[in-house]
């Protein structure tokens, strides 16, 4: 019987490499690594799972922003300088008891698993929670992923390593910068002075080439973010990034925002299959404010409620015929218990809320909404580019709680238009991924009553004078609204 010996074939970390793998030798449970393009991050990530696996018989997940891009990127990639696939060269055949190309998927000879994995759908992964993830370009990654994880890991003393390079200052920057400081995290940042991978020639020429490609300012951000690892580059194609520096820099992102006199309005974008976002805001002397933000993935109709009323619903009656809810009641409040004193007015969501399901004996979204109480509005669908400009537009306007919104802002920082490698031009269509449910949010506002988009009415029935107001009669002063869409 042979002897496999791993790291497999000999593979040692490269110099630059070492401070992390003994880290990770040495028992770290939290690391990050912020290293520059081609510097071997995803190389060091794969063989210390190998050790890992056989070293504990548990999970572990190696996880890519999307899984429709896990397959390319490390399932099937190739070694150029050996011609091996580098899953191959990690994991060699006699460690394995079995290997499922479909599902990209290993199970070892000890038992243990590991497996390619998206963080676009972290929550719908089966089988046993990993005991080990790898969190590869984390710096595109849903951020949620993290916060799901978390807990299981810290249940089980699993391991967490974030390899990446940046792009611009979001979630990721903000974990690098607090790793920076905590005892209980490894972190490190390498730039191509640092590894010494490429000449300074070669350098020179890959800077003069972004330039050519995508212009001098672009082009050099782009440099300094891929080989200098710079937080402070520039999104590639990013919608909303500018507009967010701008309120910044004008302090419209500060605490404190939210007020207990005003009525609170929600902005949602329904995520079925995946994430629905929502925004909370005020309206007050033309200033709009985003007090909260919430995102979650997988929930229903009182869930969503429950988010919004801080508290636990429980239901006392249903219709035995279509199983919509005649009588519920507050119960324990939950953890966001704060927005408890939020006066609701409307909540504005997206037209497929008006959908009926069958999950739902027919009814809608909006209509499972309004049997909890909350006053649900379905705005009409519009074009994206439409709802793109007049957001923009309404961004002098927008003031963002710093603490409540974090999140939220760091998404509408990274939403961006696809970008056509083969053309090196970016798309007018905005790239769907992790970011797009809460900006998508956000345009529903410039669609409902702030100085854009109206919603559509529903003709009154004819009214006799004495039903009409006196601010109707004289000063043509509206009548209550009935929108045609309201389910």
């Amino acid at each position: 019987m042979s002897i496999i010996k791993i790291p497999a074939y000999g593979w040692k970390p490269r110099e630059y490499q070492l401070p992390l793998w003994r880290a990770m030798q040495g028992g770290c449970k939290r690391a990050f690594a912020c290293f520059h393009r081609r510097s071997g991050k995803d190389e060091v990530a794969l063989h210390w799972a190998a050790v890992a696996a056989l070293s504990r018989n548990a999970t572990y997940w190696h996880m890519l922003p999307e899984a429709a891009q896990a397959r390319k990127a490390i399932w099937n990639a190739v070694n150029p300088h050996s011609g091996k696939r580098r899953i191959d060269e990690a994991f060699p055949q006699e460690i394995r008891k079995s290997t499922n190309e479909q599902e990209m998927f290993i199970k070892f000879i000890n038992g243990s698993t590991w497996q390619v994995v998206g963080s676009d759908n972290y929550n719908s992964l089966v089988g046993s929670p990993p005991a080990g993830v790898t969190f590869s370009e984390y710096a595109l990654a849903n951020p949620l992923s993290w916060g799901y994880l978390r807990p299981i890991l810290l249940e089980n003393s699993g391991w967490a390593l974030f390899i990446t390079t940046p792009r611009g200052r979001n979630h990721a920057a903000t974990m690098f910068d607090n790793a920076k400081t905590s005892p209980e995290w490894f972190a490190q940042k390498l730039t191509a002075d640092e590894t010494g991978i490429f000449t300074p020639e070669q350098l020179e020429n890959e800077e003069r080439e972004l330039v050519n490609e995508h212009g001098e300012t672009l082009g050099r951000s782009l440099f300094r973010q891929e080989y200098y690892c710079s937080f402070d580059a520039a999104i590639l194609g990013s919608i909303y990034g500018e507009w967010i520096e701008k309120c910044e820099s004008e302090g419209r992102v500060r605490s404190g925002l939210f007020d207990p006199d005003l009525p609170v309005y929600t902005s949602w974008d329904l995520g079925y299959g995946d994430a629905t976002a929502v925004w909370f805001y005020q309206l007050c002397m033309g200033e709009v404010r985003f007090i909260d933000y919430w995102e979650d993935t997988g929930r229903d109709a009182q869930q969503c409620c429950e988010a919004l009323y801080g508290r636990k619903i429980n239901v006392e009656a249903l219709n035995p015929d279509t199983s919509a809810v005649t009588k519920w009641s507050f119960g324990e409040p939950n953890q966001y218990s704060h927005r408890r004193v939020y006066q609701y007015d409307k909540h504005y969501q997206p037209h497929d809320a008006a959908y009926k399901l069958q999950a739902a004996r027919g009814r809608s979204f909006a209509q499972q909404c309004y049997e909890f109480g909350a006053k649900a509005v379905v705005i009409q669908a519009t074009n994206q580019e439409t709802a793109i400009q007049a957001t923009r537009k309404l961004f002098p306007q927008y003031y963002f709680d710093a603490d409540r919104c974090k999140e939220g802002i760091n998404v509408l920082r990274n939403y961006q238009f696809e970008y056509d490698s083969n053309n090196q031009i970016l798309k007018r269509i905005p790239k769907h991924d992790w970011a797009s449910h809460g900006s998508k949010a956000l345009e529903i506002v410039g669609r409902t009553n702030v100085n854009a988009v109206k919603e559509q009415e529903q003709p009154s029935k004819p009214r006799f004078l004495h039903e009409t107001t006196a601010n109707e009669l004289f000063w043509g002063g509206p009548a209550q609204i009935h929108h045609r869409d309201r389910i």
